[in-house]
């Protein structure tokens, strides 16, 4: 799980975000990276036995949600911020990287968990992280800083 946590982080050479198109491409990349990984069959073993044993090893539950969960949060609203700072984005890094994971997870990590659905491919991983981007981009347009002469 350490490993997957750690491949979430923000890469050191993430693009300067100076247009909408490389924001897009950056989302989609973290998004293709973060359904890749937590769908992993492994990943989703370990989120079952979290779940079947928090009655008995909360602190289970504990773990994984600081170092796989916190940190990938953290890496996306460290982009979020990033676009921010760039007047890419309005809004408050925490509420759009909800904003964003929601079209990119939908319902799979239920189903997932569940096993009622298999594991996208890569394509299709691709695929839900294109799409998962430009509904987000589509939610928030570029912010208007001031009236256009």
């Amino acid at each position: 799980m350490r490993l997957t946590a750690k491949r979430l982080d923000v890469p050191a050479d993430l693009p300067l975000l100076r247009d909408r198109e490389t924001l897009a491409q950056v989302l989609a990349s973290f998004g293709t990276k973060f359904v890749r990984e937590v769908s992993d069959p492994t990943v989703i073993a370990v989120f079952r036995l979290a779940i079947a044993e928090v009655a008995q090893a909360p602190e289970v539950a504990s773990v994984l949600d600081s170092t796989g969960r916190e940190r990938s949060r953290t890496a996306l609203r460290k982009i979020m911020a990033e676009a921010q700072a760039s007047r890419l984005l309005k809004g408050r890094p925490a509420e759009l990287d909800e904003q964003f994971a929601g079209p990119l997870w939908r319902d799979l990590m239920v189903s997932l968990l569940l096993g009622v659905a298999e594991r996208p491919n890569p394509p299709e991983i691709a695929e839900r992280a294109r799409d998962a981007a430009a509904a987000f981009l589509q939610l928030h347009p570029l912010p208007n800083d001031g009236p256009t002469a």
